[in-house]
């Protein structure tokens, strides 16, 4: 909740004019009343667009949520789903979370799956544990069928906005047991699903985090809100 419609407007033609896009795929998710704008400033372009959440029925009286099938009528081609924020400020569970993911597919939006531990969780040991049980309960439900479209984000909440970030082998241990939750729940198909590492990545630290192992992308926070930050994440998570 950062950016209105004409900042948005100025920030996505810097974006437009800095992110290497013959090396790299980058999606940018606005705040609900930018998105018509953004759309349109994007349209033929290869940047496209997120939402920052939904909810997961297609209508009725749920005063100030937006339904999935709105997003995709309007051209939204990803959802974020779970982030750490929605589940420590707005109650969500692992349980909503799962009716999202169903909800985001039936619609044909690809949602951006968000797992972490916070730092209580990681000092005890247990940041393996935690995301791998969030991994399973998101994908419990066997309507599922297939991990087409999915996006994983590892975000250990305490490194959100801390400006703390794990140590690369910390990112790849993580990432390596989400790949596995995966596998085990959809078998070889699950090979396809990028995870990505969110949690106070910057121009400074974002090359090697992207180039840990099973590192699949970036999933940004500030450092999106200026062009020139994002696009210096982007060109570090291209080829070398």
């Amino acid at each position: 909740m950062n950016v209105g419609e004409s900042s948005a407007k100025a920030l996505v033609g810097g974006l437009l004019a800095a992110i290497p896009f013959d090396r790299v795929e980058a999606t940018i998710a606005p705040a609900f009343p930018c998105l018509r704008a953004v759309l349109d400033a994007v349209a033929g372009t290869p940047l496209t667009v997120g939402a920052q959440n939904m909810h997961w029925e297609e209508k009725g009286a749920f005063t100030g949520e937006v339904a999935p099938s709105m997003l995709s009528e309007m051209g939204v081609r990803f959802v974020i789903v779970g982030h750490s924020e929605r589940r420590a400020l707005f109650g969500e569970t692992d349980a909503t979370v799962a009716r999202k993911i169903l909800a985001a597919r039936r619609c044909g939006l690809a949602p951006i799956v968000c797992v972490g531990e916070n730092e209580h969780e990681r000092d005890a040991g247990r940041a393996r544990e935690v995301v791998v049980a969030q991994i399973r309960a998101a994908f419990a439900d066997r309507a599922l069928g297939t991990p087409d479209d999915l996006v994983i984000a590892y975000e250990p909440v305490w490194a959100i906005g801390t400006g703390r970030t794990p140590q690369p082998d910390e990112v790849t241990v993580a990432h390596r047991a989400i790949r596995t939750a995966l596998e085990e729940r959809f078998g070889a198909p699950s090979l396809s699903v990028r995870i990505l590492y969110g949690g106070s990545v910057t121009a400074a630290n974002a090359s090697s985090i992207l180039r840990a192992p099973e590192v699949g992308g970036a999933l940004v926070g500030g450092a999106s809100l200026e062009a020139a930050s994002f696009a210096s994440i982007a060109a570090a998570a291209g080829p070398c």
